[in-house]
């Protein structure tokens, strides 16, 4: 094991350089954290690191609610110039979430900070955006036509964000935002959809359900990317890809699935494709992407099957949750044997079971 003391020996003797010890005790630290307190096998998820970040959230969202109530009160004074005293508090206040994210995230490191700010960034970016680039009285008479814009340059403006901070869960903010930019540039020339479940139905007009089918796959492969870059899930980039699969498989899992149970004597298929996803998660070693699937089986228990039925595929849900999390090490190595000669086994996370 090479220690801060052997760094600091190999800086002094010309070995590596400053920049290049520190790069190595910060990497150290960052598998230290993902690994540390883990077993084998569990992925990691982290969204504090103690309780001195929860108080820091806790004055950030004070902070939010006083600049708002600023901001709103001068909006009220001054009805003539509404929406440029909205872009200028927008301004004003990215400055401000820029500067605090310096603090709290480039140099304090903070987790929860980080996630908070990342909301408040994309929230400020959207006001401020939309204010300046939509058309009010247009989406007063529900005419959507002009808000594709903002949002897009909302969805690019956190993604810049992210290139600068690289906080994982802004990719969630940015997956979501290209979502509503393609949802809504559908509803701006198709008319909204009637009904919500329109959006997941591909057998529903609008084109909506094909949008997210799509992007679904889109932020899968994505998300892939960034797991099979990391298989050891030691680095931000894995981090990257646990919010990606948190988005993409409500997509992928909702529309099949309604799809199929919009259909006559579908249930059997529907049975079939929701294994094909749990066969999937536990390939890639995503148990995040499996509970997109798990709520999805729990909502259709009370809302299609309802009664005994209903009561039975919730046991039935439970129990294979149990033995999955009891045995998912001991499956996932059968499973990973089994597609040996097809899978990149190098670029997969690898099975710790004996």
């Amino acid at each position: 094991m090479i220690d801060r003391d052997d760094l600091r020996a190999a800086v002094s003797a010309g070995v590596v350089t400053e920049a290049q010890a520190a790069r190595l005790a910060a990497l150290a630290d960052s598998r230290k954290g993902a690994r540390e307190n883990l077993n084998a096998g569990d992925e990691p998820f982290e969204l504090f690191k103690g309780f001195n970040e929860i108080f820091i959230v806790v004055g950030l969202v004070i902070l939010g609610a006083g600049y708002l109530a600023v901001a709103g009160l001068s909006t009220e004074l001054g009805q003539q110039n509404v929406f440029s005293r909205a872009i200028l508090f927008a301004a004003l206040g990215a400055v401000i979430l820029w500067a605090l994210s310096e603090y709290f995230i480039r140099r304090r490191r903070m987790v929860a900070p980080a996630i908070t700010l990342s909301i408040f960034w994309a929230i400020n970016a959207g006001i401020g955006l939309t204010a300046w680039l939509s058309e009010p009285f247009m989406v007063a008479q529900e005419n959507l036509n002009s808000l594709p814009l903002p949002l897009a340059v909302t969805t690019l403006a956190v993604l810049a964000w992210w290139a600068r901070f690289r906080v994982p869960f802004a990719m969630a903010l940015i997956a979501l935002g290209a979502f509503g930019v393609a949802l809504m540039w559908v509803a701006a020339r198709n008319g909204t959809p009637a009904r919500i479940e329109e959006i997941f139905l591909l057998s529903a007009d609008g084109g909506f359900a094909w949008i997210t089918l799509g992007l679904g796959v889109v932020f899968f492969a994505i998300a892939m990317a960034f797991d099979m870059s990391d298989p050891h899930r030691v680095t931000r980039r894995a981090a990257n890809g646990f919010w990606l699969h948190i988005i993409a498989a409500p997509a992928l899992v909702n529309t099949l699935a309604l799809t199929l149970l919009s259909g006559e004597g579908m249930n059997m298929l529907l049975a079939l494709v929701l294994a094909v996803f749990a066969l999937v998660a536990i390939i890639i070693d995503r148990r995040s992407f499996l509970i997109a699937a798990v709520g999805y089986c729990v909502t259709l228990a009370f809302t299609v099957f309802g009664g005994e039925g209903g009561a039975a595929v919730i046991l039935t849900l439970g129990i294979v949750l149990l033995v999955l999390g009891a045995f998912w090490e001991r499956i996932r190595a059968v499973l990973l044997r089994a597609f040996a000669g097809v899978l990149p086994l190098d670029r997969l996370p690898p099975s710790t079971a004996a």
